[in-house]
This record gives C-alpha cells, sequence and structure tokens, in this order.
C-alpha cells in the first residue's frame, strides 16, 4: 500500500485524481494541501510514499518544494506546463504528467512508483565541505564554517565571520555547488549560510555575527524557504 499526498492549490485538480484513483486498492490518499509550504510544514512531522505535485503554485513552486527537501519521497508532477519536464528529470521525479490527467496516464505512473519503489535506494547525504577555486589552485572549506557568500564582480567573496577571502567564481555558479538546504539567495548579491540566521522577516534578516542583510524584492519568497529548511534541519540533526 502506497501513502500519498496531493499538493495543487487547484481544488478541482484534487478531485480528478481522487476520481482516478478511487478505484486502485495500493494507493490510499492521506493528506491534501493546496500551498507547498503547507505541505513541507505537514511533511516536517509525517511522511508519505509519494507526492502528487503541481508546479505553479503561489509562494512557492513545486520545483522549489522539491529542492528544498532534503529526503524526499517520490513524486509524480502533474502540471500544466510541459516546459518543466526536463528539470523535473533532473531532480529525479519519477514521472511527469500533463494536465487534464487521464486514469490510464496516472496507472502507468504509479506503477513506476511501484517498481521504483522496490529498487534498494542510496541514502541522500549532505556535504560537509566543499573545494572552491582561489587564485589558481583549490582550497577546502567547512560549510558550517562559511556565513555569507557576497557577490564581487566576477568573484565572491566567502566570509567566515569577520574575515573574508575571494573565490573565483560568480555568485551564481557558486551557489549552484552548495546544497540548497543550508544555504539560501536572499538578494542578488548574498547567499547566507541558515545555521547564521538568528531573526529574519521579509525585508531583512540579522546572523548571530550581527550582520543584517536586506532581503532582495524579488527573493521575499526565500524567507518562506528559510523557515522550512531550518525546520529540516532540525529534524535531521535530531535523527
Amino acid at each position: 500500500m502506497l501513502t500519498a499526498m496531493i499538493v495543487d492549490d487547484e481544488p478541482l485538480a484534487h478531485e480528478v485524481i481522487l476520481h482516478h484513483l478511487e478505484n486502485r486498492k495500493n494507493v490510499t490518499i492521506i493528506k491534501q494541501c493546496y500551498q507547498a509550504a503547507e505541505a513541507l510544514s505537514w511533511l516536517a512531522s509525517n511522511s508519505v510514499d509519494l507526492i502528487l505535485l503541481d508546479i505553479n503554485m503561489p509562494h512557492l513552486t513545486g520545483m522549489e518544494m522539491i529542492r528544498v527537501m532534503a529526503d524526499p519521497p517520490q513524486v509524480i508532477i502533474v502540471s500544466a506546463y510541459q516546459e518543466y519536464a526536463l528539470e523535473g528529470f533532473e531532480l529525479n521525479v519519477t514521472d511527469y504528467l500533463l494536465k487534464p490527467v487521464t486514469a490510464e496516464r496516472l496507472d502507468k505512473a504509479i506503477e513506476k512508483v511501484v517498481q521504483r519503489g522496490k529498487q534498494p535506494q542510496l541514502p541522500s547525504k549532505v556535504e560537509e565541505s566543499v573545494f572552491l577555486k582561489v587564485d589558481r589552485g583549490l582550497k577546502k572549506f567547512k560549510l558550517s564554517e562559511i556565513t555569507i557568500l557576497e557577490a564581487y564582480g566576477n568573484y565572491v567573496k566567502l566570509w567566515q565571520d569577520e574575515n573574508h577571502i575571494l573565490i573565483s567564481s560568480t555568485l551564481k555558479q557558486l551557489y549552484q555547488q552548495l546544497p540548497e538546504q543550508n544555504f539560501t539567495q536572499v538578494h542578488k548579491s548574498f547567499v547566507v549560510n541558515n545555521q547564521s540566521i538568528t531573526e529574519f522577516n521579509t525585508n531583512a534578516l540579522v546572523l548571530d555575527n550581527g550582520r543584517t542583510i536586506a532581503v532582495g524584492h524579488s527573493f521575499k519568497k526565500s524567507t518562506a524557504l528559510i523557515k522550512v529548511k531550518l525546520q529540516k534541519s532540525e529534524m535531521v540533526g535530531n535523527t
């Protein structure tokens, strides 16, 4: 028996999936959410085998939800937008369905979930350190000691408390090398270590070294991501 949840901001989408699954005896929908943040909050203390997930939702998209989960269950994307399919499979989703979903297509996706569940899965592990380019060589940095990444032209200032070192990289390139559950971009010029944050709201955040970082207008939803990431980190730390 597979336990599953539906995450979609459209009530009709829930009804369609529930209708198609009503005769399947091996899938039970145990939770329905209409926002990704709501789903992540519930998953912080509960679990399912499968998420039937929409992409285009307010506040947090389906893709952002997948990225923020340290150890996500299997995911079937159910979306009206086919252009995100490649990104979905890069995030290791089990299947990608286009709306309107037919019963036959959903059945095939569920069978993929069943077969994939029979295969042994290696546990995911967050790297504790990273090698970055400094001058003409590589230097090892502990993730826990990185406080802020600050854009500096074609370089990045990597801050460790009050000290910084120049990394030969753009901020975008460097951010892509780091585990997303540990770091969050809150401004076009700043990425912060989530564990260094002591206070935050939609306009600014304060780090444990006393420094205040403004939240960029286009990164307002990052504050919601920070809360979820910190909850996930606490769960991992307590296991």
